[in-house]
C-alpha cells in the first residue's frame, strides 16, 4: 500500500512540475491534431518527440486534461503547453500535450475536454455533458 501511495505522489509531483509557468517547451516535435469525438492514428519513431494538439478556449469553458498517463515503455509525458491563437480576449488557443516516443509498441492516449465543469472536473449540467468529450490518439512507436 505504501508503494502505491508513493507512486501516486511521485506521479502528481511530476504532472504538476510539467504544468508550471516556467516550464515552456520550445520543441513540440511532430504535432498531431485531434478533436472531440475523433480517434487519430499517430506513428512516431523511438526517441522522437511528439505533441497532441487540441483547440482550447477556457473563456467559453474548455478544460482539456490528460485522462491517464500512457504506457511508460511506449511513450513518456513531458508537459502540457498552450499557445494563443489571437490577440483579443476569448480568441482561443491550442493546447499541446507533449510526449516522447520510447520503445516500439502501441498505446492509447485520451484527452478529455470537460466543458464548463469548473473545479468539479465532471459535467454537472446536461449542456456540459453534451459539450464535453474525448479526443483519442492511437500511438504506435516504431524502431528508429
Amino acid at each position: 500500500m505504501i508503494r502505491r501511495t508513493t507512486s501516486a505522489a511521485a506521479l502528481l509531483a511530476f504532472l504538476l512540475a510539467g504544468c508550471g509557468g516556467g516550464s515552456a517547451v520550445s520543441d513540440y516535435g511532430k504535432v498531431v491534431k485531434g478533436s472531440k469525438g475523433a480517434t487519430v492514428q499517430v506513428e512516431v519513431r523511438a526517441g522522437q518527440r511528439f505533441s497532441l494538439a487540441v483547440t482550447d478556449n477556457p473563456s467559453v469553458g474548455d478544460s482539456w486534461e490528460l485522462v491517464e498517463l500512457p504506457d511508460a515503455k511506449v511513450a513518456s509525458f513531458i508537459s502540457e503547453e498552450h499557445e494563443s491563437q489571437g490577440e483579443g480576449p476569448g480568441s482561443g488557443r491550442t493546447a499541446y500535450f507533449v510526449f516522447n516516443g520510447k520503445q516500439p509498441g502501441t498505446t492509447e492516449i485520451k484527452l478529455f475536454d470537460c466543458w464548463r465543469c469548473g473545479q468539479a472536473g465532471t459535467p454537472s449540467t446536461e449542456e456540459s455533458k453534451q459539450q464535453s468529450g474525448e479526443a483519442i490518439f492511437a500511438v504506435t512507436v516504431v524502431p528508429r
